[in-house]
């Protein structure tokens, strides 16, 4: 069940929709169309010596969502109304927070339209909501780091110095290869983060499961930053639809390195279930400290 939906608008400023204390924004919201999943566009071929037709792909639409608000007079009518328009101004974009039993996910669209029924005895207004991206996204952010602990000790044991550190309970060790369970229903990009804790060359990130790879050019990197990597810089590489990009962070300041990267890269995308990832480096492997930020996407709420 939907417990609320906060809109934020473009100057930051957000109202809290709650469906059980509608008092509390002076606005009871009666429908919202538009939370499921949204329409798929299939592509097909005819073909003049077969019945019906090939598949050839398909994609999923924008998405529209529609909110019919019901206004208080909470101070007044009027204010409620003109806060609506403060809240949602059309052509601008906003972003909704939808809060669930089980939940938490925002889209980030643009409004369509604001129209008040200002004559009507009860006085309501229809928002509608253009989502080019159609899928919600966890607002929380998940990371994996390419970690392990090794374990360094067995039962019993006797620890006779309360002074020095004679034992070792366990190690965090690097590794090359990291797992990691997709929840979202929906495939989704992911940042990813190459922290360098000394100099390293020749990196490449794999997708074991789908035999995808990335590669970088560490010397195009030098020519472009003007040194080698070393250590403190990060290199962060985005997949994320509309977002992809690959910068090097190096004394606070970015700049942009895509052209390191192998033209026929292939951007990962994480998908529902087990993705398996891995990478290595011709000259300083262990110096690199890789990690993966993504946040589930689903279809709908």
């Amino acid at each position: 069940m939907i417990q609320s939906v906060t809109v934020t608008n473009p100057k930051g400023e957000s109202l809290k929709l709650v469906l059980r204390a509608p008092e509390s924004s002076g606005l009871i919201i009666q429908e919202i169309s538009g939370l499921g999943p949204s329409k798929a566009n299939i592509n097909s071929t005819e073909l003049a010596t077969m019945d019906g037709s090939i598949f050839a792909s398909a994609r999923a639409t924008e998405r529209n969502i529609v909110l019919t608000l019901i206004l208080l007079p909470i101070p007044s009518i009027e204010t409620v109304r003109q806060k609506t328009y403060s809240f949602f101004p059309i052509k601008k974009a906003v972003t909704l927070l939808v809060e669930t039993d089980n939940r938490l996910v925002e889209t980030t669209g643009y409004v369509e339209s604001n129209e008040p029924n200002i004559f009507s005895q009860q006085e309501s207004t229809q928002i509608s909501i253009i989502c080019p991206d159609p899928h919600f996204y966890e607002a929380a952010t998940n990371e994996m780091a390419f970690v392990g602990v090794q374990p360094a000790f067995e039962f019993p044991f006797e620890n006779n110095s309360l002074t020095e550190n004679l034992l070792e309970f366990g190690e965090i060790r690097l590794d090359t290869r990291a797992e990691l369970n997709y929840e979202g229903d929906a495939d989704t990009g992911v940042v990813i983060n190459i922290h360098f804790n000394g100099a390293a060359t020749g990196i490449t990130l794999y997708n074991t499961v789908t035999r995808e790879t990335m590669e970088i050019d560490t010397d195009k990197v030098a020519t472009i930053a003007g040194n080698a990597l070393m250590q403190g810089d990060d290199i962060i590489i985005s997949t994320v639809k509309g977002e992809k990009s690959m910068r090097l962070l190096r004394n606070g300041a970015y700049t942009n390195i895509i052209a390191a990267l192998n033209k026929d890269a292939d951007w990962f995308q994480l998908s529902n279930g087990r993705n398996e990832f891995s990478f290595t480096a011709e000259t300083g492997e262990k110096n690199l400290v890789v990690t993966f930020n993504y946040r589930n996407a689903y279809g709908g709420v």
